[in-house]
């Protein structure tokens, strides 16, 4: 078990390094373009050039160049942007990191004890008018833009309706730290919660549903049956855990991009500085430094949840835990 989890941590960080040097490669070592001027911005002085081009290294060779930039990324945390009026990348990123993380795990508890409900109910009266109704519902989140639907919740509970007595109690738009006030953090993320949540209930919902029908005809299936187990048990018991399977593999992908920056329609019309909305920032400003860090962010959470999806998978799979 030991060697299994350090052999896991040597494949993350040997996935770490090749991503942080493609990132580097395709920002900073492009050929016909000067990365110091990228990392000054339009219109910098011939000093501002000169300090960033001894800052960063980009006078010296290429391998020194990437190690200038990781250490200022990991290590000293003094990546500069320029094009911000010399503003420090990643306290930034750890300034909006909790934003992101409150947001994206508060609709993960949502939409995953949603739709295994919804899941659930729909295979157990498979046919029914019950079953065709959620899965309807489904549809109709599927089908509904993050975007549009934010919008239409703040103009229900931000404008038309905010004085009667049913969503009086809304804040408005903007992020309450939970150590600050956690009763004002609940209140202020819980439409953003339940907004991001919708596509992901009805994406899941359906998936989960597909699974359990498909694994009622299996032979373990029918020997749990044919042991006299109710159809509730086996349902739940040994037919919900194998199902789990996909819808897990598709959880950890879907969190961690999120958490690295998916959630940004989301962020931006609850007006949430998250990762999401700082890296559409960046974008908009051409602040590669900014970037790159969140990019480089965003990649260490994929990593990290595919990790613990194999992890997981070895819980619910015993086959995968035994090498079959």
């Amino acid at each position: 078990m030991v060697t299994s989890v350090l052999w896991r941590l040597g494949q993350m960080l040997f996935v770490l390094v090749g991503i942080s040097v493609l990132v580097f490669l395709v920002f900073f070592a492009t050929p016909g373009a000067d990365p110091t001027a990228r990392i000054a911005g339009r219109n910098a002085s011939p000093e501002t050039m000169a300090r960033v081009r001894v800052e960063y290294g980009f006078d010296r060779p290429l391998p020194v160049q990437y190690a200038r930039m990781m250490e200022k990324l990991f290590v000293t945390r003094d990546l500069t942007s320029y094009v911000n009026r010399g503003q420090k990348v990643v306290p930034e990123i750890l300034e909006a990191a909790p934003v992101t993380v409150s947001l994206v795990s508060g609709a993960a508890v949502i939409w995953v004890v949603l739709s295994v409900v919804m899941g659930v109910i729909a295979a157990a009266l498979r046919g029914s008018w019950v079953d065709r109704g959620l899965m309807m519902l489904g549809l109709v989140g599927i089908s509904t833009p993050v975007f549009w639907l934010g919008q239409v919740v703040n103009l229900v509970t931000q404008s038309r309706y905010h004085e009667s007595w049913l969503f009086s109690w809304v804040p408005g738009l903007g992020y309450v730290p939970l150590t600050e006030d956690p009763l004002g953090w609940f209140r202020v993320l819980l439409l953003p919660w339940l907004t991001l949540a919708v596509l992901f209930v009805g994406i899941y919902s359906r998936v989960l549903r597909a699974d359990l029908v498909a694994v009622q005809s299996e032979d373990f299936m029918r020997t749990a049956r044919a042991k006299g187990l109710s159809p509730v048990r086996v349902l739940l018991v040994h037919g919900l855990r194998t199902s789990m399977i996909t819808f897990v593999s598709l959880f950890g992908l879907d969190f961690a991009q999120l958490v690295g920056g998916g959630a940004l329609l989301t962020e931006v019309v609850f007006g949430l500085q998250g990762v999401g909305r700082l890296t559409y920032q960046g974008l908009s400003n051409l602040d590669l430094p900014l970037i790159m860090a969140t990019v480089m962010y965003s990649a260490v959470f994929v990593v990290v949840a595919n990790a613990a999806v194999d992890m997981v998978y070895a819980v619910l799979d015993p086959r995968v835990r035994d090498g079959g």
